[in-house]
């Protein structure tokens, strides 16, 4: 890690909401509920959403991410909302490249609270912070061509689409080609969202 890694802030504010480093021991049982009520949209998009974890395996996870968090090689977020404390969501800073320097940008949201814009805004936070605290200049999003949820979140947010990867990848459950959608954003380009 190259740039203010002394000082990186466990959590972020927004209008709406308040996104924090995870906590494995506190925050597992809140996670693993959410996977479990969005199982089938999640399963969809994700490999991580295959099967539905358990709450050591969530546990285990939440430990991996402070770790990666620690020593600078992702930084993910979980969200909830500022007014009742309700977990609705991660996002991630990962695939940090220090050299260059540039990040990818990774989320979910739990399904109860989709439509709302709780992503962009966290999305939309996350970037704000990588360009501040770590001076990032690129931050790439990517997410499979058919996910329109997913690919509205960069598009509202002033990342450009530089490309489209054909069956680059398979989809979550394994068993088809996909294509996969590249936004980038470079410093300078992210559009102020109206909240």
């Amino acid at each position: 890690m190259k740039t203010g890694q002394d000082t990186i802030p466990l959590g972020l504010e927004t209008a709406r909401l308040y996104l924090r480093a995870p906590l494995a021991d506190t925050d597992a049982r809140v996670v693993n509920e959410s996977i479990r009520r969005s199982h089938e949209e999640l399963k969809r998009w994700l490999p991580f959403a295959q099967d539905v974890p358990t709450l050591s395996e969530t546990e285990a996870n939440l430990q991996r991410a402070q770790e990666l968090y620690g020593t600078g090689e992702s930084f993910r977020y979980l969200i909830f909302l500022r007014e009742t404390g309700t977990f609705v969501g991660t996002v991630s800073l990962f695939g940090i490249d220090w050299d260059v320097p540039k990040a990818e940008i990774g989320y979910w949201l739990d399904s109860t609270h989709t439509g709302r814009g709780y992503m962009t805004e966290a999305v939309e936070a996350v970037v704000r912070f990588g360009c501040a605290q770590f001076d990032f200049k690129r931050i790439e999003i990517r997410c499979e061509s058919t996910n329109e949820g997913s690919r509205l979140i960069p598009e509202r947010l002033g990342f450009q689409l530089e490309g489209m990867l054909r069956n680059e990848d398979l989809s979550a459950d394994g068993m088809r080609l996909t294509d996969t959608a590249v936004y980038g954003l470079l410093p300078g380009e992210l559009r102020r969202l109206a909240t």
